[in-house]
């Protein structure tokens, strides 16, 4: 996908992002495919918190979907701390 979509996915994190790294938690995206998955990596606090899934869904998903209408599913690709 286009780097154009990337970023808006990106702005859409920003509107969560202060959230996650108030518990010392972040997120980046990785890639968005072809099919309209966002895929983001869990850093920091978020990539071993047992909330993880119910952040990824109920928070990051809903603001890049709402965002982003051509994304239609996020996947965390590890969740574990980034060394």
């Amino acid at each position: 996908m286009s780097e154009t979509l990337i970023n808006e996915v990106e702005k859409a994190l920003e509107t969560i992002r202060p959230y996650l790294e108030a518990d010392g938690g972040n997120a980046k995206v990785v890639e968005v495919t072809e099919d309209g998955i966002a895929k983001v990596e869990l850093l920091g606090a978020c990539g071993d918190c047992p909330m993880s899934a119910m952040t990824l869904k109920a928070g990051i998903e809903q603001a890049i979907i709402n965002a982003v209408p051509e994304v239609t599913k996020v996947e965390a690709i590890n969740m574990t701390v980034e060394s």
